[in-house]
C-alpha cells in the first residue's frame, strides 16, 4: 500500500478531528498487512514486534564497485532482478543470518527469486545482456540464464557504470552494521521504516561517484575545502585549486593566500575573487605579448 488510512500519531486514533491520510505509516508496515489496514490493537502490536528488530538488525543493501564505491544504495522502491521491488523482499530478521551472503527471498506468491539483487538501469531503461535480451527474460534462479536464447549462459552486461566499471564487475552486497561500519561506510540514524536498505539520507541518492567519496557519507566537510591544499587531491579541488606554478606576478604572500579559503569569505566570494585574479593574470598576459618585438621580416 502506498498510502494508508493511519492511525494519528498525535491522539492514536484513525481520525483527528478531519480523515487523514498518513504515507509514514506505510512507510512502518510496508506490506505486512496484506493490503488490509491493521486495526488501532493490530498495529501497536506489530510495531512492538517489528520496530526493535529493525533498530538491531537492520540489513544495509548496496550494489558495489569493485574499487568499493556503493554505486548504489538500495531503498524500498529499488527493483530486483526478479522485477519485484525490494519492499517486496524479506529485509526484517528476528536473528541476524550467520551464512553470507545473506539471502533475502522474494514474498511475492509464486516469485521464485531466493534473495534480492539489483540490475541497474541506463537512465529509465533497462539494459540488456549480451546475448541482446533484457533482464526479465532470464530465469530469476540459478546463473540466470535467457529463456529466449540458447547461447545465453547467464546474465552478463557490458553496461558501464558512472565509475568507469562495467556492471557485471558490481556485487549486490548485503551486510550487517558492524560490517559497515568496520568499511568506514554511512550507517545513518536508527529508523522504524521497512526496506530502508542502504539510504541513511539525501546523498543517498545520489549516484556513489557524485557523492565525492567512496562511503557515500556526502560533500568534504568545510575543514576539508579550507585546508591549505594544492588541488591535487581531487578534481573538484584540482579544478579550482592554485596551480602550483602560475603565480609569478604575485608578491610571495599574496601568492600563497590567493588559493585560500579565508573563514571570512563565502563561497560565492571566493570564487569572483579567484576569478578577478585570473583576469589579472591573462591581461597581464597579454600586455607582456604586445611588448615582445614582432619577428616578422618588412
Amino acid at each position: 500500500m502506498v498510502l494508508v488510512m493511519a492511525l494519528c500519531p498525535q491522539s492514536g486514533r484513525s481520525s483527528c478531528g478531519n480523515t487523514c491520510t498518513y504515507a509514514i505509516t506505510a512507510m512502518i508496515v510496508g506490506e505486512d498487512d496484506g493490503g488490509k489496514l491493521f486495526s488501532p490493537e493490530e498495529y501497536e502490536a506489530y510495531k512492538k514486534t517489528v520496530l526493535p528488530m529493525r533498530t538491531q538488525n537492520r540489513l544495509f543493501v548496496s550494489w558495489r564497485s569493485p574499487t568499493g564505491i556503493d554505486c548504489k544504495l538500495v531503498g524500498p522502491e529499488t527493483p530486483c532482478f526478479c522485477t519485484h521491488r525490494y519492499k517486496q523482499h524479506k529485509t526484517d530478521f528476528k536473528e541476524l543470518p550467520k551464512d553470507r551472503p545473506i539471502k533475502m527471498p522474494c514474498k511475492v506468491s509464486k516469485c521464485l527469486c531466493n534473495s534480492y539483487h539489483y540490475v541497474p538501469l541506463n537512465g529509465s531503461q533497462p539494459i540488456r545482456c549480451r546475448c541482446k535480451h533484457y533482464a526479465d527474460d532470464h530465469n530469476v534462479t540459478g546463473s540466470y540464464h535467457c529463456t529466449k536464447c540458447s547461447n545465453c549462459s547467464g546474465f552478463h552486461s557490458s553496461f558501464t557504470c558512472g565509475c568507469s566499471q562495467p556492471a557485471y564487475t558490481h556485487d549486490t552486497v548485503v551486510e550487517t552494521k558492524e560490517e559497515r561500519l568496520v568499511l568506514g561506510k554511512p550507517i545513518g540514524q536508527d529508523v522504524p521504516y521497512s526496506a530502508m536498505g542502504g539510504l541513511t539520507g539525501f546523498s543517498s541518492l545520489a549516484e556513489g561517484y557524485m557523492r565525492l567519496d567512496e562511503s557515500g557519507i556526502g560533500a568534504p566537510s568545510r575543514s576539508f575545502l579550507e585546508s591549505p591544499d594544492d588541488g591535487g587531491s581531487h578534481p573538484f579541488l584540482r579544478a579550482y585549486g592554485p596551480p602550483s606554478s602560475n603565480h609569478k606576478e604575485l608578491p610571495d604572500g599574496n601568492r600563497q593566500m590567493s588559493g585560500l579559503k579565508t573563514s571570512e569569505e563565502q563561497d560565492m566570494a571566493f570564487f569572483e575573487r579567484r576569478y578577478q585574479e585570473r583576469l589579472l593574470k591573462e591581461k597581464e598576459q597579454k600586455r607582456q605579448n604586445s611588448k615582445r618585438p614582432s619577428t616578422q621580416k618588412p
